[in-house]
């Protein structure tokens, strides 16, 4: 059998469309492009160049793995967040726009500051504390906590990849546990922890099913490890600091409940670029003693920041 680049593209995109994915133009070009070699630059270059038996069955097989519930993303191995390129894995939850929310969140606070350290908890591939690294107004420091070695190593290479292996450092951590001594204070922790309700995993989607349940599975009523992580790591944010948590559907006024419970004060809540309620914010108040004097330049920073989040 023969045929050209460009007649495989539409035969993979009408398989994808029938059997009802979305986003088939994408998904046709990227699965030729990773069966092939290509990238998408080459892929439009070469659409009239002809393929034999052997390049059509590698195709047919990265279809047929697709339509098996296997996610793009891990056929593929890499996804684009933030406008960088990300490597994952099955152990490792997909980056998803939504959680580019938080990215934009933690961007505003961490500008008004001249420098910072950053917790990125549960930070799977590292795609957030990554991207709050590459795109800070000034240099900060950033740790990659995980629970799983298998997401460690894969942040590791994904700082390496975008370049800020000088600034973001990897290590594990249960979020469930009191945050180790070791790690410090920081300016600012953000989290997307899991929050997926144990008993609605299995009706979700067959392809989220695929992604790591440990990266899922937020306990009976969704909210365990943000409960857990606010009693376990309030203390490690410094007065006026912040930490931000992205949440699911419906769940901010619970997670804001819990902020308050353990302690942080004008909490906020942003949504995302669908009007879904995505990201809860709390700041840990300053003593009365040590409140920075109203009209000085640490008085104005906090300020800004109770503006931006």
């Amino acid at each position: 059998m023969v045929k050209t680049i460009n007649d495989a593209y539409l035969d993979v995109r009408r398989a994808l469309r029938q059997a009802g994915v979305s986003g088939v133009d994408i998904e046709a070009r990227e699965l030729i492009c990773v069966a092939l070699g290509l990238d998408e630059s080459t892929f439009h270059m070469k659409r009239r160049d002809f393929l034999f038996d052997d390049k059509i069955k590698d195709i047919e097989a990265l279809v047929e793995r697709r339509l098996s519930g296997v996610p793009l993303q891990h056929i593929t191995g890499r996804w684009e967040f933030y406008g960088l390129e990300f490597k994952v894995t099955e152990d490792t939850l997909i980056p998803r726009a939504d959680t580019e929310t938080l990215v934009d969140t933690a961007l505003a606070f961490i500008n008004t500051r001249e420098k910072a350290r950053v917790l990125d908890l549960c930070c799977g591939t590292g795609c957030i504390g990554i991207s709050i690294t590459r795109f800070a107004r000034n240099p900060i420091n950033c740790l990659l906590a995980d629970i799983s070695e298998a997401a460690l190593k894969v942040a590791k290479e994904n700082t390496i990849r975008n370049r800020v292996s000088g600034q973001a450092a990897t290590t594990e951590c249960d979020a469930l546990k009191p945050c180790p001594p070791m790690f410090g204070m920081f300016d600012l922790i953000v989290c997307n922890p899991p929050y997926i309700p144990t008993d609605e995993i299995p009706t979700l989607d067959i392809e989220v099913q695929r992604e790591p349940h440990l990266a899922l599975d937020g306990g009976k009523d969704g909210l365990d490890l943000y409960r857990a992580i606010c009693s376990n790591f309030k203390g490690a944010v410094k007065e006026g600091g912040v930490m931000m948590f992205e949440v699911g559907l419906g769940q901010f006024e619970d997670v804001r409940d819990i902020m308050l419970a353990a302690g942080f004060e004008d909490i906020t809540i942003f949504k995302d670029l669908t009007g879904i309620e995505r990201v809860v914010c709390g700041m840990v108040p300053y003593e009365d003693d040590d409140c920075p004097e109203e009209g000085t330049e640490e008085n104005r920073t906090n300020v800004a920041e109770k503006h931006l989040v």
